[in-house]
């Protein structure tokens, strides 16, 4: 099969697409002909040696943790049910999605929703889980001005469409005209260029007197501190990350003033509050299959990993970035 492998932490051209043998399952263990595989922000620190969730692994390695395909093989203990289905997985703490051939433990498996595309069902099973973990710690009252940062991105794409969904007024933001445009499309009842000055004033012209409920921030920085300006007394900040390059930490005298409430919801707190990661998949391929949510997706082949860890870094992707075979 054909792979991307690294043998040496670095840069994006450390990742070398090559020709490996064909990986076998062991027992309770499923092999799938990947359609699909995922790309996350958390790939290109694994791959640079920066700290981040995971222990660094063993190289050389495959990354890679989501997948979409057909079950070819399966080994000892496993239903023969599984045999044929087109399944989508989050492979876990072991990766190797980045490859044509993918093994896991049936366990991971979730059968892939009728009508939903293998690209879209490898969104949901990441970046989607995310999103509803993040949506847990907010309360969604229709008419409610919703602020998104990062609304371009994956998670922001989805936050869009579900705060639309449940009658909020959403204010998305995004670096660029064109991912602007994106925003727009996508459904915001105001999408801005974060990059021009001035964009918070025009939120404040287009709303007058009424103040932001909710802010999702995924951007940090200059950014998310004029962001949270616009946030009225008693409003809500939920922190999903920081690709500004800066976390924002708000003094706790001005949060008693305001009385805001200012959480960072990735990790242990996301994941109690949903009775584990599972759950959180289930929901969102469900949303997805109903037609309810449609992920963004920038598809990339895979012989061009490199390509998608530089363009991931560099902020020039938007939705989901999936791997082809």
């Amino acid at each position: 099969m054909h792979a991307i492998r690294l043998h040496e932490f670095g840069p994006a051209e450390n990742l070398r697409y090559e020709t490996l043998e064909d990986p076998e399952p062991g027992a309770g263990q499923v092999r799938i002909d990947v359609a699909a595989a995922g790309v996350h922000f958390v790939d290109t620190a694994i791959r640079s040696g920066r700290p981040g969730p995971f222990p660094p692994p063993e190289l050389p390695t495959v990354p890679g943790r989501e997948v979409a395909g057909v079950v070819d093989r399966i080994g000892p203990g496993v239903d023969e049910k599984w045999l044929g289905t087109a399944v989508v997985a989050y492979l876990g703490p072991v990766p190797g999605g980045y490859a044509e051939l993918a093994v896991t433990g049936v366990e991971q498996l979730h059968a892939l929703p009728d009508g939903l595309d293998p690209a879209a069902a490898v969104a949901m099973i990441g970046t989607g889980r995310t999103t509803f973990g993040i949506l847990q710690f907010a309360t969604l009252v229709p008419g409610d001005i919703a602020v998104v940062t990062a609304a371009a991105g994956g998670i922001g794409t989805l936050l869009v469409q579900h705060l639309k969904n449940n009658g909020l007024t959403v204010v998305g933001l995004a670096g660029g005209q064109a991912k602007a445009d994106l925003v727009a499309a996508n459904g915001a009842d105001l999408a801005l260029d974060y990059r021009q000055p001035g964009w918070a004033d025009t939120v404040r012209e287009r709303f007058g007197e009424r103040p932001a409920a909710l802010l999702f921030d995924g951007v940090g920085g200059e950014i998310a501190r004029a962001a949270i300006d616009l946030l009225g007394k008693g409003g809500t900040r939920l922190v999903f990350g920081w690709s500004g390059g800066e976390q924002v930490e708000l003094d706790e005298r001005f949060l008693a003033e305001r009385e805001i409430t200012d959480k960072y919801v990735l990790g242990p707190p996301m994941l109690e509050r949903a009775g584990g990661i599972r759950n959180l998949e289930t929901t969102a391929l469900a949303k997805a299959a109903s037609g309810r949510l449609r992920p963004g997706v920038q598809r990339f082949p895979l012989a061009e990993a490199a390509a998608a860890h530089r363009a991931l870094e560099t902020r020039a992707t938007t939705g989901k970035v999936v791997l082809i075979p």
